[in-house]
């Protein structure tokens, strides 16, 4: 396992409007001129947080899933972002994993937000995703994922851990600010892994503010990284295999973690 760069983008997005954030995000992922791994971008970051699937639902080849596809493999590096996806009659907040050579993984919101109702119009998710780029394992969230730390817990096996970073890609109003930071913070500490959060800013449709706050932390719960509240941001950060490794090896907490199954609600 090789360090990891990971781009952060912290932008505001045009409300249920795809092409014009096609458009942006053209824009700031041509400001990427390093190299890097991994890019994150908002939670549906071609619409903003809507639960209007009639306008904004798109298929599985739909415009923005072309989009990630040329992307990726123009920066050579996989993009991560989440969109709206409508299959049959069900629709879903769906994390894509864009690798640069076309193939993709996903990853179903399974936390849906009760305040927006978005439990009446989206199927929630039943699996987690543990995806690999240059080793490092990444288990993806989304958004109101983040208050579930038992759906997020990590796991140690014979020395293996399940995964090495947590990304959690949001659309998280400023009023709750607080708990975005702390409970990034938490996970990071209690699952011993990297964590980069990535957060919109600006007002949504409804006028509720973002504030962005995204950031990236380490495994001890320490920020090394955080954007500039209510400013958009395009940040490359590096995140050392070597300091994770050490710490794991002489801070060995991940053997007496509890073993635990999780049974799903239907």
């Amino acid at each position: 396992m090789q360090d990891l760069s990971v781009t952060l983008i912290q932008t505001n997005l045009f409300w249920e409007d795809s092409q014009k954030n096609l458009i942006h995000f053209d824009h700031l992922l041509n400001q990427v001129s390093e190299s890097t791994d991994l890019i994150l971008l908002p939670e549906m970051f071609n619409t903003g947080f809507s639960i209007n699937p009639s306008k904004c639902a798109e298929a599985m080849d739909g415009p923005s899933m072309q989009f990630l596809r040329l992307k990726a493999m123009e920066k050579n590096a996989v993009i991560m972002a989440t969109l709206l996806i409508r299959e049959g009659d069900r629709c879903y907040n769906r994390l894509v994993c864009m690798h640069p050579d076309g193939n993709f993984q996903t990853y179903d919101k399974r936390h849906l937000f009760r305040l927006s109702e978005e439990q009446k119009v989206f199927t929630g998710g039943h699996q987690k995703l543990i995806m690999e780029v240059n080793g490092w394992k990444i288990s993806p969230i989304i958004c109101y994922d983040l208050r579930f730390p038992v759906w997020s817990k990590n796991t140690w096996s014979e020395g293996t851990y399940e995964y090495d970073l947590m990304v959690c890609l949001a659309n998280w109003p400023a009023i709750r600010e607080y708990a975005w930071k702390m409970l990034l913070i938490a996970r990071a500490i209690e699952n011993q892994a990297y964590v980069a959060g990535v957060n919109r800013v600006g007002d949504d449709g409804h006028g509720i503010w973002h504030s962005g706050d995204s950031v990236a932390i380490d495994s001890k719960g320490k920020v090394i990284w955080a954007a500039e509240a209510g400013k958009e941001s395009v940040e490359t950060v590096t995140f050392s295999a070597g300091e994770l490794q050490l710490f794991r090896d002489s801070f060995t907490m991940g053997m007496d973690w509890d073993h635990f199954s999780i049974k799903m609600k239907k």
